[in-house]
């Protein structure tokens, strides 16, 4: 009761807490310009920038899927440096968990799992995660990347790129073709009529499959004598291109794809990195582009692929002028109620943590990890405690809070896999579970903030950074301050009051 109560006083009311405006200007970048035409044209008002306690948070969850150290939160708060949010983002850009989140997020879009319905096992998956992971360490350029993973042949193990061809529920070239489309074109090639699949269907009609002695290894192959080979073949756009017997039409595939000239290529990926960091693609769904399905700026697309092709596919780049924008910093707070002002990027949008992402937070905050074991007998599938969730590589490797809270199950490589509309299910769970509760009264990291603060206010700083990334408000430091003169210990009233924040919807939303 005790504890609803806090719950009740702290967050009655708006859900995030109001924002503190800036005292310095935020220079921005090119793709502004056409953001802010687009809400002239529409009579749209924008959300004012976002606070540097709101975008501390928000560009850690959004860069590395990790909360910011509550020391890192003060050593930004108190920097009077005005290019701070700038160097921040480079900072965080070159940080481990950069490749551990993105490779989270690819190996999601990639199907990286060791059984049902996609079958790679450990042994391959835990190479092609580590080979998807490298790539985005080292800023791998995103054309080679697609390259390497259409044309690369040899076995599963020693190659791993070619458990691209392996992560499918079949096999056969109308799949493959669908799966190639999905993923680099952003189009759902099964509903293309029959005619235009079977036409892409036939640069990957030679792809061919055997096994060797060693254990669950396979090699995917270029298929000289597999059938017989087309004299010509019809790609996407309705190019017709002569095929050679002994090229394999993969390469003749890969070279149409990845050239700066195609749009497909290049609209897909900016549209991608759009809507994984502003919540929605410029063309919505990401993964959906097809004619009837327009671009809601069509400059703001045109300006992103042309910086994309310029920077030679460097994602990092594509990303760092995302994050520095005006646009990607407003307030998720939307200053008119405009109909529009969502599709047109007028305001942050708030939305859920992804499942990794919140259990890492939960541990970060709390001092806990979590164990995850897999049913599969094989020593490849061994997960030390500490390991973070973002990098897990095997997506077969799951726990009932993934589960709940809706991780992707890595089946189809569609956006839409990845669940995070809460539920009442997953509010009952951070509110009551013995999970949840055994994580607070257990956690090493919370129970030494309780124990090393010298005083109440002290210990209520600590948690609002530590947990919100903020400092709390005079009236939060009331409330909290008048709840820890009870005749509990004031470790109990700062145990209830992390539970309290853990339970509001600014700590378990990207905002």
């Amino acid at each position: 009761m005790r504890r609803t109560l806090i719950l009740s006083a702290l967050f009655i009311g708006s859900a995030f807490a109001a924002e503190r405006p800036l005292s310095y200007a935020i220079a921005g970048t090119a793709i502004d310009l056409p953001v802010q035409t687009a809400w002239r044209r529409v009579g749209i008002q924008p959300a004012p920038l976002c606070s540097d306690e709101a975008f501390i948070r928000r560009v850690y969850l959004d860069v590395i899927g990790t909360l910011p150290a509550a020391e890192e939160v003060r050593t930004f708060l108190e920097d009077k440096n005005p290019n701070k949010r700038d160097l921040l983002i480079d900072r965080l850009l070159e940080r481990d968990e950069f490749a551990d989140y993105w490779a989270m997020k690819w190996c999601n879009l990639l199907r990286v799992k060791s059984e049902f319905p996609i079958n790679l096992w450990p042994n391959a998956v835990q190479a092609y995660h580590r080979w998807i992971r490298t790539g985005i360490k080292e800023n791998m350029p995103y054309d080679r990347f697609v390259r390497e993973l259409l044309t690369t042949s040899g076995s599963n193990i020693r190659k791993p790129q070619i458990n691209f061809y392996r992560a499918v529920q079949s096999k056969d070239p109308q799949t493959l073709a669908q799966t190639v489309a999905l993923s680099f074109m952003g189009t759902r090639a099964d509903k293309w009529p029959q005619e235009r699949l079977a036409d892409m269907a036939v640069f990957f009609s030679r792809v061919g499959y055997k096994t060797t002695t060693e254990w669950k290894e396979e090699i995917v192959f270029f298929d000289v004598g597999k059938t017989t080979a087309p004299a010509s073949a019809v790609l996407p756009d309705g190019t017709t291109v002569k095929l050679s017997p002994l090229q394999d039409p993969r390469e003749v595939f890969a070279n149409w794809l990845i050239s700066p000239t195609n749009a497909w290529f290049t609209r897909n990926i900016a549209n991608r990195a759009w809507s994984w960091l502003l919540g929605r693609g410029i063309i919505h769904e990401p993964d959906d582009i097809r004619q009837d399905n327009p671009s809601v700026n069509p400059k703001l697309l045109a300006l992103l692929e042309r910086e994309l092709i310029a920077s030679r596919y460097d994602l990092k780049q594509l990303f760092r002028l995302i994050l520095k924008s005006q646009t990607y910093q407003l307030s998720s707070l939307p200053a008119s109620k405009h109909p529009q002002g969502e599709a047109n990027f007028a305001f942050y949008p708030a939305r859920r943590l992804e499942a990794e992402v919140l259990i890492d937070a939960i541990n970060q905050v709390t001092g806990t990890t979590e164990k995850y074991t897999s049913r599969i007998p094989e020593p490849f599938t061994f997960i030390p405690e500490d390991k973070r969730t973002i990098a897990l590589a095997d997506g077969s490797i799951t726990s009932p809070f993934l589960d709940l809270f809706g991780r992707s199950p890595r089946n189809t490589g569609l956006e839409s896999e990845q669940r995070n509309n809460p539920s009442a299910a997953q509010q009952l769970h951070l509110l009551n579970s013995s999970h949840i509760r055994q994580k607070l009264e257990q956690g090493s990291k919370l129970r030494a903030l309780l124990q090393s603060a010298s005083n109440p206010r002290e210990v209520v700083n600590q948690l609002y950074l530590t947990i919100l990334s903020r400092w709390p408000t005079d009236e939060e430091l009331q409330i909290a301050a008048a709840y820890s003169q009870s005749p509990e210990s004031r470790q109990r009233a700062g145990l209830d009051l992390a539970w309290a924040l853990m339970n509001s919807a600014e700590f378990q939303f990207r905002h």
